[in-house]
């Protein structure tokens, strides 16, 4: 029986209201020319390239996939995975690359390679032309001035016009391994030169990894599929760097001292003659930016961050070099009040700023997007690299971001009234990319408030129709895990939450210590405790709540999540049934000795050095003295948090005698495309309602 309701219905069709929404944008011929993705309409799922002149405003289909795929094929495995890393759930066109001028776009679509124009005085546009290759393309890349197209087939990097580049020795070559695409934020493997003669390709080799390996149970006539899986405090991936010439022979592989710094974070040109490059050390205290010579592959330091606990991943838009030579780079501020940015090692913003993002330059100025008031917002704003004064573009409630092209802007402004586009030209035009994605069906305004001596955000959600007065069960709503933030004015993550509030619920989110954006001082408070700082803000700030807020009924306390947040449920009803009465828990990582390393040991340390700190965090041995209803969720293709976790402990609650319910879904992966999530929600509906009252 369908158990969905209009609202959850609506949610699958639209994929969570993004469907033809357009997205990744990119700015060519001098801002002239904004290109982005988007599907034709709120239900569709497969993007098309488009193109906005912004001479006329007008909007042209550059590519579209039904008409170049009318069967789609199924996709490389490479892309697919690259999808779950990067955590994009459209079908279609799922990213593009510009050559320099703008002018030119290639994509791979079902494993085959295209190119489309358009040019600055074009009429009609080009057709989209396909192009000839070694294999399913993955990842292809335009040289600067477009003749040549770089692209990964079968692990080997090859361009064309040109042929095969690397060599067959077993390594996969111009791709990101698991660790980098997954917790590092770097997707791509291979970088062309600023004049287009030479390639920068990562040489991966995880031979020394352990496979790990799904099978489909609805199948049982199909293979076991597998990949490499870097665990904690196992081996990772051997990444090199090696530069290639027009011939394709490799010149000179780039020499670091990869033992001591393992993890390549980024890399790219600066320039014809030279390459940057960060690393990291295994457990991420200390980064280095390399500048690298192509020629002969030697580098030297140019900047060195360190922390006794961790250095926070890379602030996007860094380290990047000033048009007067000048390095730009991420830092803390003294005590780690704010996240800050740094020219040549000297602090240029201070601790009223949270900055998040560098955008690039806007004039003579760096446009920053960065927190100055609330956590929950986002500001735009113009940095003076020499006196360090601020000048807001965008500063009203809610999160605003910005992108930037020889004076051209896209300011993009996210608040309870819905998500707004506006592309402002050089010479002062506007205009507003269309956006055909289904309207939000509500307007959320969360009751925010700053709790706990920490200052934990927090937001409540009642029932639109909440009678004062009215005592209701609460359902906790959080993520709670590093690198993440849930209590944000961004109106999207509202909508499911005001949905589950309607059914009878007060539905609370906490940002607990640990969570991102508060400062470097609140994320760090969670090293070398997950379990103990998660559930002990968690617990404070629904208590603080229900102090301040009557009709929460603190005696029917649910609680539900989905990856670090499954964590966060499992843990909250095997270790506090006191508070909590019930828990949904999603692809939770139930044991972190078995997720990858990038992240855990990030966080944890290595698991020989500091056993004590893995096992406290792990929830296996809680099992036997579960109390409480728990309803355990997975997806049985999941490569990111691998169905094992929940299922070992399903077992140790099955050995303990303790009853539970288990969702184990079949090729279902952590995104749970196409539907699979509102279906888990309604199930989580009934479950919460039985077990609450």
């Amino acid at each position: 029986m369908d158990r969905m309701d209009d609202f959850l219905r609506l949610s699958a069709s639209t994929a969570r209201f993004t469907y033809g929404a357009p997205r990744a944008f990119a700015f060519g011929d001098e801002g002239r020319l904004l290109w982005f993705l988007r599907s034709t309409g709120p239900t569709d799922p497969l993007d098309s390239l488009w193109v906005l002149d912004t001479t006329t405003g007008t909007e042209t289909r550059l590519a579209d996939p039904r008409e170049l795929s009318p069967e789609p094929a199924p996709l490389p495995v490479a892309e697919r995975r690259l999808r779950e890393r990067s955590r994009l759930v459209a079908a279609g066109i799922g990213s593009y690359a510009l050559c320099a001028d703008g002018h030119k776009a290639v994509f791979a679509l079902y494993g085959r390679l295209y190119e489309v124009t358009r040019e600055a005085d074009a009429g009609q546009p080009a057709q989209p032309k396909e192009l000839p290759t070694a294999g399913p393309v993955f990842d292809p890349l335009p040289s600067p001035d477009g003749s040549r197209i770089a692209y990964v087939a079968d692990d080997a990097l090859h361009t064309v016009p040109g042929g095969r580049v690397s060599p067959g020795d077993g390594a996969r070559w111009g791709v990101s391994e698991f660790a980098a695409a997954e917790e590092l934020d770097r997707h791509r493997g291979h970088w062309w030169s600023p004049d287009g003669q030479r390639l920068l390709a990562a040489r991966v080799d995880e031979s020394a990894l352990q496979r790990r390996w799904f099978a489909d149970p609805a199948h049982p006539e199909l293979p076991a599929e597998d990949f490499a899986y870097p665990e904690a405090g196992g081996p990772n991936a051997d990444v090199q760097l090696w530069v290639f010439g027009p011939g394709g022979d490799p010149v000179v592989r780039l020499v670091w001292d990869a033992e001591t710094y393992p993890y390549v974070s980024d890399a790219g040109w600066d320039s014809p003659a030279e390459i940057l490059l960060t690393v990291q050390d295994r457990l991420q205290r200390h980064v280095l930016l390399l500048s690298a010579d192509p020629d002969t592959g030697r580098t030297r330091e140019l900047s060195r961050t360190t922390h006794p606990q961790w250095v926070d991943p890379l602030l996007p838009g860094t380290p990047a070099r000033l048009a007067d030579g000048r390095m730009l780079t991420s830092a803390d501020t003294p005590g780690g009040a704010a996240r800050a940015l740094a020219l040549d090692g000297v602090l240029l913003t201070g601790d009223g700023l949270q900055v998040r993002k560098v955008a690039g330059a806007h004039g003579n100025r760096l446009l920053i997007e960065a927190g100055r008031r609330d956590p929950s917002e986002q500001q735009v704003l113009l940095l003076d690299p020499d006196t360090g004064e601020l000048t807001a573009l965008a500063d009203g409630p809610g999160v605003h971001s910005v992108q930037a092209a020889a004076g051209a802007l896209l300011l993009t402004s996210a608040d309870a009234d819905g998500i707004r586009r506006v592309l402002r030209t050089a010479d002062g035009n506007e205009f507003t990319p269309g956006d055909l994605s289904q309207p939000l069906p509500y307007r959320v305004v969360p009751v925010l408030e700053r709790v706990t001596e920490h200052g934990v955000p927090t937001a409540l959600v009642w029932p639109r129709d909440h009678v004062p007065g009215t005592r209701l069960p609460v359902l906790m709503d959080s993520y709670g895990g590093p690198g993440m933030q849930d209590v944000s004015a961004e109106p999207r993550r509202w909508q499911l939450r005001q949905w589950w509030a309607d059914q009878g619920f007060a539905v609370v989110t906490v940002d607990n210590r640990g969570t991102a954006y508060v400062s470097p001082q609140f994320t760090h408070a969670m090293y070398r405790g997950f379990s103990e700082v998660t559930l002990e803000d968690q617990v404070a700030a629904l208590q603080a709540l229900g102090a301040r807020h009557g009709d929460l009924d603190l005696t029917r306390v649910g609680i539900r999540g989905w990856s670090y947040g499954g964590y966060l449920s499992a843990l909250a009803v095997l270790r506090r049934p006191d508070v909590f009465h019930a828990a949904a828990a999603g692809a939770a990582p139930t044991d972190f000795r078995q997720y990858d390393t990038a992240y855990t040991e990030r966080y944890l340390g290595l698991p020989a050095e500091h056993p004590e700190v893995y096992e406290r965090d792990s929830l296996l041995a809680d099992a036997a003295g579960l109390t409480r209803p728990l309803l355990l969720v997975t997806g049985l293709a999941d490569d990111n948090v691998h169905p094992s976790h929940t299922l070992r402990l399903s077992r140790a609650l099955t050995d303990a005698g303790r009853p539970h319910q288990l969702l184990a879904l079949p090729g279902v992966t952590h995104m749970t495309p196409g539907g699979v999530r509102e279906k888990i929600v309604a199930q989580e509906l009934a479950f919460f309602r039985r077990e609450l009252g």
